[in-house]
């Protein structure tokens, strides 16, 4: 597993606990859906990842790649830029930007939040961003990590500004 920070950049808020990359976390795709639910990680959906970026203020966000591949640019336009493919999958805090910069014909992700937790989409419009300031430090941390089923950010909770070392971190100046 791989962590990213990535810092409010002014526009895309992201958050101060890390995203997470399981690279391969799947070797059968079609088991994700089953193993998200039982960690609690429900409201699913199967599409793509919007080709613009955006976030969510009111929820995190698992995204597991059923089929295909993408590229997927994490954190804004200064971000990090990401090669996903089938079996992958990315634990998003709320307030993340993402956006997909290309993909396959037939790439499809599976989208899932903590128990169900209904979920909001924001951009760069005015009055969003001061909104979503509100909202993110209202969503609770899961209970569980969406592929492990372990704890998840809850050693980083009492501690939000400090980073892992083993992270890489993002818009420092």
């Amino acid at each position: 597993m791989q962590k990213f920070h990535f810092q409010d950049d002014g526009t895309y808020p992201n958050n101060k606990f890390p995203v997470l990359y399981y690279e391969k976390a799947f070797e059968h795709a079609n088991t994700m859906r089953d193993v998200f639910e039982s960690n609690h990680w429900r409201n699913s959906w199967v599409n793509g990842i919007f080709p613009y970026h955006h976030y969510h203020s009111t929820a995190h966000e698992v995204l597991g790649v059923m089929s295909g591949h993408a590229t997927v640019l994490l954190g804004g336009p200064d971000g990090e830029q990401l090669n996903i493919s089938r079996g992958d999958v990315i634990v998003l805090p709320a307030g993340t930007a993402h956006k997909r910069i290309q993909q396959s014909n037939d790439f499809q992700v599976l989208g899932a939040y903590p128990d169900g937790m209904s979920f909001d989409t924001k951009t760069d419009k005015p009055g969003e961003y001061d909104q979503a300031l509100q909202q993110i430090p209202n969503v609770p941390i899961p209970k569980q990590d969406p592929v492990t089923g372990n704890s998840i950010w809850r050693s980083l909770h009492l501690s939000r500004c400090s980073y892992p070392q083993e992270t890489k971190t993002f818009f420092q100046n």
